[in-house]
């Protein structure tokens, strides 16, 4: 887990300040990739999703997405049809992508993934249903892309307490945030970036059970969607209970990759009106 740090300091004793007052040079050791900012200079447009496969030749592409098509309608004719649906070719190509183009394998997962969206209900969640457990702010999506053109989600640990809230409201919540953070993603985008805001988190906030449900909406349902993975400002509490969780999640490595799962050790300034993770315009990214 590579340790990203501030190189350049904001002379501030709340760090409530402008974005035009800051200049944050973040480069992480050993020279690996920068960790993404966030920016403020456009606003989220949003665009109707739409994923393209990478297959090199249309004749082969079409062949794969037809034989999908036709094994699930074969071996699954009660799933639903239309958007996100067995017949939904986008879709059929985003699986194909992730199976490596297995025709088998992609019928088996996105059959999967088909069922449980009907089970679950993915397309009744509405800001309506939600509407009393995002009230507790622990989690939403950025109002700003990052500086990758990529939607923010930001879960607040803080904020979630697991003894007294109802777990399946919180992963309602979880989903309907995924689906409103892919609905943004602007035209030749494919993935979101996820920060978990770890200041202030204490053992009463503590849940495996739901980590354990996050990677695996990931993973399952919404493949190589989550592009990386930020964890801010983790006290010395979380790491041993990180260090618990991860052979638990192992079995997710390929989801995105240790390597992409990064911790931070500098606060995140409050801009915006105090609003938690407000625009960032740094000056410089990475020497």
């Amino acid at each position: 887990m590579y340790v990203y740090t501030i190189l350049k300091s904001v002379e501030t004793s709340n760090f409530s300040l402008s974005p035009k007052k800051m200049a944050l040079n973040l480069c992480p050791s050993l020279r690996h990739q920068c960790v993404p900012p966030l920016h403020s200079n456009r606003p989220i447009r949003p665009q109707k999703l739409s994923v393209h496969s990478r297959i090199s030749h249309p004749i082969k592409s079409h062949k794969l997405v037809t034989d999908v098509k036709e094994k699930l309608e074969k071996y699954h004719p009660i799933l639903p049809v239309g958007k996100n649906g067995r017949d939904d070719e986008d879709m059929i190509r985003w699986f194909l992508k992730d199976r490596k183009f297995s025709v088998e394998d992609t019928v088996s997962k996105l059959a999967k993934a088909i069922k449980w969206r009907q089970e679950f209900g993915v397309s009744e969640l509405s800001e309506e249903s939600v509407r009393s457990v995002a009230e507790t702010g622990k989690g939403f999506v950025h109002d700003f892309l990052d500086v990758h053109g990529r939607p923010v989600l930001i879960v607040v640990a803080s904020k979630h307490f697991p003894a007294k809230q109802n777990p399946i409201e919180d992963e309602k919540l979880c989903v309907f945030l995924v689906e409103k953070a892919l609905s943004r993603l602007p035209a030749g985008k494919e993935d979101i970036l996820g920060i978990f805001d770890l200041r202030g988190f204490g053992t009463e906030n503590t849940d495996l059970k739901f980590i354990t449900f996050v990677f695996d909406v990931f993973y399952s349902y919404y493949p190589m969607r989550l592009g990386q993975v930020l964890f801010v400002g983790a006290p010395f509490i979380f790491k041993p209970i990180w260090q618990l969780a991860k052979p638990l999640l192992k079995s997710y490595s390929s989801l995105l990759g240790f390597e992409n799962i990064v911790e931070l050790d500098f606060p995140v300034p409050k801009l915006q009106k105090g609003h938690k993770f407000g625009a960032l315009t740094p000056e410089t990214i990475c020497n």
